[in-house]
């Protein structure tokens, strides 16, 4: 016991002399640095509250005897009541002014008991063995606890036990806030920050633990206020409203400060409690309370203490910086990068924030720093706004994310902060500024060295980027090669496969066209991708063939037709009813049911229609890349006999026949290629021993073309106009024409002719022969450029583009024949894979305008005797065969009378008669619908009469744009089905056309051909009708 009282006595000693010592050097350095106050007090305010901590949980005991530390207690209360009025005392003569001292932080928040109690352990408890707690380092984990609840309650100073706490820890006594008001705001100071309601202090803790409402205030002038402030015109005071939590972004803090950061609440001020002068429109973001300086009575007040206070709150972000809407408090100027130390504006605002002036003295520097490099004339600073900001710490370099995020906060301190920014951005204002002259030299030689490196860079890269282009060319090259290869390999494979296939066809063939079969029709148009592009709606051209699906009319034959188009049901709909009317056609009953075809065709149309919708790609090749419907057909010729016919076969024919598993009832695309023009077809004819128009093919070059054209007119006098026919084109597209009459010579070489007559012209080998076809060599060229013309000039303009394209393309010579009366006849071939050659349809053909091209025919033919035609048909089949070539076959064949005899041989026959065009465009068409257009039609009595077997019968190509469409007229006699053909024609084009509509169209043409057609009809008949009577005559007379 005697050991633990001299302790006691020694530690007393102690503990005075390090107070007074202490007590001593910082009021001395209190007197020599006046800047130094606040931080000197809060650290004398730490030492004492910490040494009253260790002494309040010291425990000292021996023999169960609990010692009395009052008395070093009471010691310690005096000395910091000394302390507090010697501060007072000195801060009174430094500044004249009540001070209010730093935040304390608090360490942790955790729930505590709201009522303060001395603790005194139970010492009997305790073993003498064990050391004294002020011996170990470091606070106890009770020390945190009633720490953190201590400053949980100073930091609300609306707790009922903020007063009393703040009164025992500091010996200051506070009023209650809601009773305190001023009458002056001259010299108020802004303190900006997060408060917390009532409400919200107290959320966390037990109910047994809330504190009661705050008590009455005492005294208004103990502690804080001196007595001799005046009190008479106190405004009401901020009341606490709704509070949210805001919380920051910097999670790097320990869990005590994430605990503080949550506790801070931002406290909702009404705009009418608003005091001092503040804007009734301001945003919650920047609600402020004002606190009043005291009077300069206060500081000769014996009573007065130092201010130990609730310390600033510091704003959580930028929104919550409070910038006043009207004019600055404690404004000063910056002039040319220098603050005036003597200016009243700046001591004014120095003496407000001289607290924490090393931290403003910091971002003034930085600020003075820019202002300087940027040589800013004037400067306007908001010294409230530069407090906030160093408060919260955005002005700190090292937590900025740029320096232009830096510069944009020193730029929110200032009140002219647009003048000053935009005279930053103007051009080279930098260097206007201090060692403007050395930045600019950095500047040059930094875009100088950055420059010359990257250079330098380029030309170290230059060889290597040329080993990279020269590695990759060969690596695409290496690949290309090897996919050309590849695809060359799996050509090779599809065409010995179609030769294959080929071969089991020819030999099966007449049993798989007797039993039940599958044709796989694809409508293909095989042309080259110039032919292609160059002709519009080309899958429309494709689907006039859609007279396909007529093959079902043989029980034995299913049909799979692959659209180039798409279809729509009206289409499908109408087909499946045209084709059901076959047994009431071969009955004559129009109420005879209809026939199941729909079960033995199907309409395909490919996917790959939605990819490649204005590449103009044949139907081969999007069916190729339609796996889906190939996939389909696979499933429908399952188990079944089945061939494919194409139109015009290409490789991607092959490709697809390989594909199916299918032959294919065509011929091998090279050698269709080298035939289907009209070069090769001179050949066949030649080599079948067909009469042919004079003529010469193959010319690729001009003096090919005018040499051959000066020998021709040689040899031929007679002809007066000559055909220059492109291989490639079809249709009548790529024809021109030049007639012989306009050469200069041409009356003297016609002298000559008569002359010797046209025999002896044509054996003759003589001089004048061979001089005549000098003067016309010498003439051709200026004829060609002068007189020549391309007969269809929506396709090439003029004769040059035709020449440029005729000497690429090749093309031929041929003879126009010399007649007034010509007819042109199209005769349909198969050449079947055995051998032989059947003739399937002929007809007359409708010219156009330029009487060079195809509109139409008239079915069958009348201009030849059908005798001759098949032994035609006949030669030209076997000599197709001889060539490998297989399958439908089309000639345009030509007849005309004979000028040397005027001899026509002419048959009658007996059969109907048809006039059919496949391909009507009428550009109005588009705007009806096809059940619109049938109810016009029935309206106007167009329409095919089942028990005659004779009307009008229409074919739809598709849905989508439906400009064009076929149709045929059936009837007894030839002049009748002309008739209908024309009559049908001038009521559509009535029906769908409005005067000032007249829209792009054939029809017209298309009739003035049909009345010459009718013209020379009647003519013939009455010619024959003559001769009949002449030949009666004769006959009675004998």
């Amino acid at each position: 016991m005697k050991s633990a009282k001299i302790q006691m006595k020694n530690c007393k000693v102690t503990v005075g002399q390090s107070l007074q010592q202490q007590q001593n050097k910082k009021m001395a350095d209190v007197l020599k640095n006046k800047d130094e106050v606040g931080h000197i007090l809060v650290q004398v305010q730490d030492d004492l509250r910490q040494l009253k901590k260790n002494l309040v949980r010291l425990t000292v005991q021996e023999n169960g005897e609990v010692l009395d530390i009052q008395a070093l207690d009471v010691a310690i209360s005096r000395t910091e009541h000394g302390i507090r009025r010697h501060a007072e005392d000195h801060l009174k003569t430094i500044n004249n002014q009540f001070l209010t001292l730093p935040c304390i932080e608090e360490p942790e928040k955790k729930p505590v008991p709201a009522k303060l109690v001395k603790w005194q352990p139970p010492y009997e408890t305790i073993p003498n063995a064990r050391p004294l707690r002020c011996q170990i380092p470091g606070p106890s984990p009770g020390e945190k606890h009633k720490s953190a609840f201590i400053m949980r309650l100073l930091n609300n100073p609306f707790h009922p036990k903020n007063k009393e706490i703040v009164q025992q820890n500091y010996g200051i006594q506070l009023p209650h806030l809601h009773k305190r008001a001023w009458a002056s705001v001259g010299t108020q100071r802004l303190v900006t920050g997060s408060t917390s309601s009532f409400t919200a202090a107290h959320e966390g803790l037990p109910k047994h633990l809330h504190p009661k409402p705050p008590p009455e205030c005492r005294d208004m002038n103990a502690g804080l206020l001196p007595s001799a402030a005046d009190l008479s015109s106190v405004q009401t005071p901020v009341q606490p409203k709704a509070v949210h939590v805001l919380q920051r972004e910097d999670s790097g803090q320990s869990k005590t400060d994430e605990s503080e950061r949550a506790s801070k609440l931002e406290m909702d001020v009404s705009k009418d409690k608003m005091a001092f002068g503040r804007s009734g429109t301001e945003s919650p973001a920047s609600r402020t309370i004002y606190t009043p300086p005291p009077s300069a009575a206060s500081a000769s007040s014996d009573n007065g203490v130092l201010n130990r206070g609730i310390a600033r709150l510091t704003p959580l972000n930028r929104q919550s910086i409070s910038v006043p809407a009207a004019v600055s408090k404690y404004p000063f100027t910056i002039a040319e990068g220098q603050i005036d130390p003597e200016d009243p504006d700046y001591c004014r605002f120095k003496k407000q924030y001289c607290l924490y002036w090393g931290a403003i003295v910091e971002a003034l520097d930085q600020l003075q720093r820019m202002l300087l490099d940027f040589a800013v004339p004037l400067a306007r600073v908001c010294g409230e706004r530069l407090a906030a900001c160093v408060q919260s710490g955005e002005l700190d370099w090292r937590d900025s994310r740029g320096r232009l995020a830096h510069v944009e906060k020193l730029l929110s301190v200032l009140e002219n902060r647009d003048e000053v920014w935009d005279l930053m951005c103007q051009p080279g204002q930098r260097y206007k500024g201090i060692e403007g002259h050395q930045a600019a030299a950095v500047r040059i030689q930094t875009c100088w060295r950055r420059y010359s490196a990257h250079t330098a860079y380029l030309l170290q890269l230059r060889p290597k980027w040329a080993a990279q282009v020269i590695a990759i060319s060969l690596l695409k090259h290496a690949k290309l090669g090897h996919l050309k290869k590849s695809l060359q390999a799996s050509r090779i494979r599809q065409l010995e496969n179609y030769r294959i296939r080929a071969e089991s066809l020819a030999a099966n063939w007449k049993h798989i066209t007797s039993a039940k079969r599958t044709i796989i029709h694809v409508p293909s148009l095989g042309y080259s991708q110039h032919q292609r592009l160059s002709l519009r709606g080309f899958d429309v051209l494709q689907n006039t063939q859609m007279g396909r699906l007529c093959d079902i009319r043989d029980e034995n034959v299913e049909v799979i037709y692959v659209s180039p188009v798409c279809l729509g049901k009206d289409v499908l709909q109408y087909y499946t009813r045209l084709l059901g009317l076959q047994t009431a056609i071969e009955l004559g009953d129009a109420s005879a049911p209809e026939s199941h075809c729909s079960k033995r065709f199907t309409v395909l149309m490919p996917e790959a229609l939605e990819y490649f919708p204005t590449r103009n790609m044949c139907l081969a090749s999007l069916l190729k890349y339609s796996p889906r419907t190939l996939q389909r057909i696979k499933n429908l010729i399952q188990g079944k006999q089945v061939y494919m016919i194409s139109g015009v076969t290409c490789i991607d024919d092959l490709a697809v026949a390989d594909e199916l598993k299918v032959p294919l009832l065509g011929t091998e695309p090279a050698v269709t290629q080298l035939y289907s023009t009209k070069s090769g077809g001179r050949r066949i004819f030649s080599s079948a021993g067909v009469d042919m128009p004079p003529g010469k093919w193959d010319i690729y070059t001009l003096e090919q073309l005018h040499e051959g054209l000066a020998r021709l007119m040689t040899e031929h006098m007679e002809v007066q106009r000559w055909l220059f026919k492109i291989d490639s084109e079809v249709g009548g597209r790529g024809t021109a024409c030049c007639d012989a009459c306009h050469l200069k010579c041409r009356p003297w070489a016609q002298q000559e002719f008569s002359r010797y007559g046209p025999e002896q012209w044509r054996t003759s080998q003589s001089q004048i022969k061979e001089s005549v076809m000098i003067k016309f060599l010498e003439e051709v060229p200026h004829l060609l450029a002068s007189y020549a013309h391309p007969a269809n000039t929506s396709c090439y303009a003029t004769w040059t583009c035709f020449l440029e394209h005729f000497l690429r393309e090749g093309g031929v010579i041929e003879a126009f024949p010399p007649s007034d009366s010509v007819t042109c006849l199209t005769v349909d071939l198969l050449v079947e894979p055995g051998g032989d050659v059947c003739m399937l349809s002929c007809g007359d053909q409708l010219r156009g305008p330029s009487g060079l091209e195809v509109v139409g025919c008239t079915v069958p033919q009348t201009s030849i005797c059908p005798d001759v035609l098949h032994s035609i048909c006949t030669r030209v089949g076997q000599a197709c065969q001889k060539r490998s070539i297989m399958g439908h076959i089309s000639l345009d064949l030509v007849t005309f009378l004979d000028p040397s005899n005027l001899e026509q041989q002419q048959t009658s026959v007996t059969n109907r008669f048809a006039v059919m065009c496949t391909r009507l465009l009428h550009t109005n068409l588009s705007l009806v619908y096809y059940s619109t257009f049938f109810l016009m039609c029935k309206a106007q009595g167009i329409g095919y009469d089942v028990k005659a077997r004779q009307g009008t019968v229409f074919a739809l190509h598709d849905s989508r744009d439906r400009r064009s469409l076929g149709m045929l007229t059936i009837s007894e006699d030839l002049q009748g089905a002309l008739l209908t053909f024309a009559r049908n024609l001038s009521i559509i084009h009535q029906e769908i056309s409005a005067p000032n509509m007249q829209g792009a169209n054939n029809f017209k043409d298309l009739i003035k051909d049909i009345e010459e057609v009718l013209g020379m009809t009647i003519q013939n008949q009455t010619t024959s009708q003559e001769e009949k009577e002449i030949t009666a005559a004769e006959s009675e007379h004998l």
